[in-house]
């Protein structure tokens, strides 16, 4: 009895659990790879973006001019979204009078909370990259396992054994396990590279805030002394 060792005979020559557990990996895979271009071509955007902020901003340019250039675009991301959030409650705490460590204190965690949203957005989709890597195989493998025993007790129903009988079974049911790892490889080392990738991001991010709360605490301390003593 002849059986067609190509992918596609083997697929469908398989039972009806291992073909299941074979397009639910393919399904993940795709996914994981639709993932993997949208967050790389979002991470690069960040990366670019925080570029020609800093080009714009270590250049000395007035603030005041940078800000209103920045808050007239729609959908500010990254460091100019943290940047416009830190310079506007830093304008409305200074505008009520409060003090010098309120000014500084209320603008930090006004950009604290832009950074985290900047954050969690960057991360979006990673959780499903490492759920991806780490059960993948482990679908695979459940598939390789229920292709194989039921080879087997198909064998237990012959009574001569051959290779030809059992190559084909076996063959289809370890195909299981590569979709698997196909689907597991990419997802994890996706997974690590962004996860690195976000983690400098990040910390650019907290960098540039401290900087930035630095400079605008010399301005409120500036403006403090330049007003009146009662």
């Amino acid at each position: 009895m002849s059986s067609d060792l190509t992918f596609i005979g083997l697929f469908l020559q398989a039972s009806f659990i291992v073909q299941l557990v074979m397009l639910l990996l393919l399904g993940v895979s795709i996914a994981s790879w639709t993932f993997i271009f949208q967050r790389s071509k979002a991470l690069s955007g960040a990366r670019s973006e925080m570029r020609q902020f800093e080009d714009k901003f270590w250049s000395g340019a007035d603030l005041n001019r940078l800000y209103q250039e920045l808050s007239a675009r729609n959908n500010l991301t990254g460091m100019s979204s943290i940047f416009c959030a830190g310079f506007k409650e830093f304008v409305r705490l200074r505008k009520s009078n409060t003090s010098t460590n309120g000014v500084v204190d209320g603008t930090y965690r006004a950009m604290r909370v832009t950074m985290s949203r900047q954050i969690d957005e960057l991360e979006s989709r990673l959780p499903f990259l490492a759920t991806a890597g780490s059960i993948s195989p482990y679908i695979g493998l459940f598939g390789t396992v229920w292709g194989i025993m039921n080879a087997f007790i198909a064998l237990g129903e012959v009574q001569q054994a051959t290779l030809a009988m059992v190559a084909p079974g076996i063959a289809e049911a370890l195909i299981a396990t590569a979709i698997g790892l196909f689907a597991a490889i990419p997802a994890v080392i996706a997974y690590n590279r962004f996860s690195h990738q976000v983690e400098k991001l990040e910390n650019n991010y907290g960098n540039f805030m401290e900087e930035f709360s630095a400079i605008l605490h010399r301005q409120a301390m500036a403006s403090q002394a330049q007003q009146p003593q009662a």
